[in-house]
């Protein structure tokens, strides 16, 4: 595990919960915590990332219990969450993507558009990674409405597009996936957030190597 119409309508249909603003200490906690991510989830050999996420995830956990109406924190601690899953792998790792989810959730209902529509992005890609039913909750048609969500709200974003394209390249619509991720390549940069787009367009150009191998 690497980490409907009527599915978009219930989530986008959620009870507003009053969001607030992070605290001086809690834009501290939030930029440490993607500076680590990015740091584990790029920099770590592949060994060591499952404890180094472990450990993150419970510094994302009293970051949230600190300021647990803050949108950002909630959608961080899921992303968290979520890569520490993909670290961990196999059956072992369904507890936490459904942990991750339920943050991802709530960080959703506080504030659909924080982060620039992050919890959509971390959601979809949730949604088509995960095993579907009995074992898990995956589901590739919810994913793709969460992922054009999260594109509704940041078009030009390097991740949304990414993930996207990623979903499109296992649906096999690799036209439409080498599309996104050009688009993905292109995406400004975003601040405070060197080492962790260094990474992603890695990632980007993996993939998208192997999509424009499977439209030879």
């Amino acid at each position: 595990m690497k980490l409907l119409r009527n599915a978009a309508c219930a989530l986008l249909c959620l009870t507003s919960l009053p969001s607030f603003a992070l605290s001086e200490q809690g834009q501290t906690q939030l930029q440490n915590l993607q500076d680590r991510w990015a740091e584990i989830n790029y920099q770590l050999p592949k060994e060591q990332r499952e404890n180094a996420f472990a450990s993150l995830s419970k510094q994302a956990q009293q970051a949230v219990a600190a300021e647990p109406n803050a949108a950002e924190l909630q959608i961080w601690n899921g992303i968290i969450l979520s890569t520490y899953a993909g670290a961990k792998g196999g059956l072992g790792a369904l507890g936490l993507v459904k942990e991750a989810k339920a943050s991802l959730e709530q960080g959703l209902a506080l504030d659909p558009k924080a982060l620039s529509g992050s919890a959509y992005t971390s959601l979809g890609s949730l949604y088509y990674q995960v095993p579907g039913w009995p074992v898990g909750f995956g589901d590739d048609e919810k994913a793709e409405v969460m992922l054009k969500q999260a594109l509704a709200i940041n078009p030009d974003g390097i991740d949304p597009n990414y993930f996207y394209g990623d979903y499109l390249a296992r649906a096999k619509r690799f036209a439409e996936a080498k599309a996104a991720l050009e688009k993905a390549l292109q995406a400004p940069p975003r601040p405070n957030r060197q080492s962790a787009d260094v990474g992603r367009k890695q990632e980007i150009q993996v993939l998208l190597n192997k999509v424009n191998a499977e439209l030879q």
